[in-house]
């Protein structure tokens, strides 16, 4: 049979293994939400770099269409000709800022790590209950 001081001894060991591999979990989960918030850095560099350069040539082109038609159809009626231009222009705006916020809507940041605290936290109430 076994002394008091056994199952303390073997209690205490298992405490701390179990607080061992807590710690290892969280590490991992740290690791993980670092690697997850550099590739986000990035991502959203990259993204700030891509859209500058789609908005400066677009304004551009826009700019360089805009002339050409007002030129071509100046002697038939420039203000309507710039009107049509303004529609169309406000058309593509709130076509591109809706598709902003359908892209922000669908949006996750670390997706992945919180999925495996939420791994972590049912498998520690498994454990414990």
């Amino acid at each position: 049979m076994e002394t008091p001081s056994d199952s303390g001894s073997h209690i205490g060991s298992a405490t701390g293994r179990i607080a061992q591999r807590i710690g290892i979990i969280a590490e991992n989960r740290l690791q993980l939400f670092l690697v997850e918030a550099q590739e986000e850095r990035e991502r959203v560099l990259r993204s700030i770099c891509l859209a500058l350069g789609a908005v400066a040539f677009g304004l551009l082109a826009g700019i360089a269409v805009t002339l050409v038609i007002v030129v071509a159809l100046w002697d038939h009626s420039p203000v309507i000709a710039l009107l049509v231009l303004t529609a169309l222009y406000t058309l593509a705006a709130v076509f591109f800022f809706a598709r902003l916020v359908q892209l922000q809507s669908g949006w996750q940041t670390l997706s992945g790590t919180l999925e495996q605290l939420k791994k972590d936290r049912e498998c520690l109430e498994k454990t414990f209950n």
